[in-house]
């Protein structure tokens, strides 16, 4: 391929939004968004505000490049011939399906660059594929929405359960939901409906129901879950002593669940007595699960669940490195779709550091490489470097074989500064009471405070 100096001289000198924008180009350009909205949306259809559009806007906004809607629309207006009006409009109606979709079609595509990166992890249990599965809150909207300027509660825009490959190291799938105050388990059913044989399902006690787990074990998948304590349940043994794990002594003991037909069906209960309580007060931690002994034994059952904290970190990342809660968005739809393509933003992250990794090693990536710089190093190079450089120029990412791309995303790696990306851990917090107000004294001088520090 023959780029510009331009192109060239972003290549060398800021690769990883290169790397980014070319990730963009080859699974989401607009034509191919077009293409893929047209086979896929049930009732929306496109007039003259084309989807690729909207999902333009969107990420701009996700990723930082652009503080809000408004303004991600007055940048690139020249290029649309539609009102800021009819953008939010096409947005507020956007069905939350679509939304869904789009982020499980974005990991369909950047699955095999991972994996021909060399960017996936030995599986977690050989022989099967584990998912882990979490729910997702969207922080309270402002009160623009004239229906909601009467009320001075949070108001609450939806929720998602987001389901996690610890494999690819990304989200892979949402089930998102427009009522913000459902519980998370009425969208076990939608879950359920996706579950495949020899997979291993991860999840918090909040998920342990009897018709989700049972659900599991009748599609020939497997789960390891949190006991809730509401969970109806017999034992069939006594529990005996198994082994230690890293967090505390292991045991373990043989429980039936009865079915609505009266089948009774046996299960594993693993019980780890920890070494540290966790924040809750908890001394003990129980787990039930299906896999079979052969599998998994409970040492190895209850280090699988110990994984499960790689989805809480991937959405504390969400949170800190992209905008994935825009708070102005009030409808429901307009924020559920904010909150998808902040996962597939995710998702070229995470595709953007196996590229790195592939060069530079995963444990570097893993442990020195942070989060919060890549996504810093995108937005604030990323208005700049397309003006730069021509649209035409990004279309070779479109069309190149697979091979090609990965020598090409290798080769962009290669010209990463690691040491402007490196993290900088902090110590311990220490603990410090948090003084009273004087109301007496409602302000003090710094500069007074500093001078007595002084002397």
């Amino acid at each position: 391929m023959i780029f510009s100096t331009v192109f060239k001289r972003f290549a060398e000198q800021s690769p990883i939004p290169v790397i980014a924008r070319g990730l963009m180009e080859r699974v989401l350009n607009p034509r191919q968004l077009d293409q893929w909205f047209e086979q896929n949306a049930e009732g929306q259809y496109t007039r003259e505000l084309l989807f690729s559009s909207i999902f333009d806007i969107m990420s701009v906004v996700v990723c930082g490049i652009r503080k809000t809607v408004h303004a991600a629309y007055q940048a690139g207006k020249e290029n649309m011939s539609v009102s800021v009006t009819s953008v939010y409009n096409k947005l507020n109606g956007l069905e939350i399906q679509t939304s869904a979709q789009l982020v499980r079609y974005a990991a369909r595509e950047l699955q095999p660059i991972i994996e021909k990166l060399g960017g996936a992890q030995d599986p977690l249990l050989p022989g099967f594929r584990v998912k882990i599965l979490d729910g997702n809150a969207i922080k309270a909207s402002e009160h623009r929405l004239k229906d909601l300027r009467a009320t001075a509660s949070g108001a609450l825009p939806g929720k998602s359960l987001v389901v996690f490959d610890p494999r690819l190291r990304m989200p892979i799938e949402v089930f998102p939901c427009e009522d913000g105050h459902a519980q998370e388990r009425s969208l076990l059913a939608d879950v359920l409906a996706t579950v495949e044989a020899q997979e291993v399902w991860i999840a918090d006690r909040n998920f342990c129901t009897k018709d989700f787990l049972l659900g599991i074990a009748a599609r020939k998948a497997f789960f390891v879950i949190r006991e809730h304590k509401n969970l109806p349940w017999q034992p069939r043994g006594l529990e005996t002593f198994v082994g230690r794990s890293e967090t505390g002594e292991v045991f373990e003991q043989a429980i039936e669940i009865s079915d609505e037909t009266g089948t009774k069906h046996i299960f594993r209960r693993i019980r780890v007595s920890l070494k540290t309580a966790t924040r809750d007060g908890d001394k003990n931690l129980f787990i039930l699960s299906c896999l079979p002994e052969s599998a998994a034994d409970a040492v190895k059952i209850a280090a699988l669940y110990r994984k499960r904290w790689t989805i809480e970190t991937a959405f504390q990342d969400l949170a800190v490195h992209l905008n994935s809660e825009i708070n102005t968005l009030g409808y429901p739809p307009a924020a559920l779709f904010g909150f998808c393509v902040a996962l597939i933003a995710y998702m070229i992250l995470a595709t953007v550091k196996a590229a790195i990794a592939s060069v530079h090693g995963t444990e570097t990536v893993e442990t020195k490489i942070s989060g919060y710089y890549l996504a810093d190093e995108i937005s604030g190079t990323y208005r700049g470097m397309n003006v730069a450089i021509l649209p035409e120029e990004w279309a070779p990412f479109r069309y190149i074989s697979l091979n090609t791309l990965v020598a090409l995303l290798k080769q962009l790696s290669a010209n990463i500064k690691l040491s402007a990306f490196l993290k900088h851990p902090r110590g311990p917090k220490k603990i410090t009471v948090k003084p009273k107000l004087d109301p007496k004294h409602p302000h003090v001088s710094t500069a007074r405070i500093l001078a007595m520090r002084k002397k």
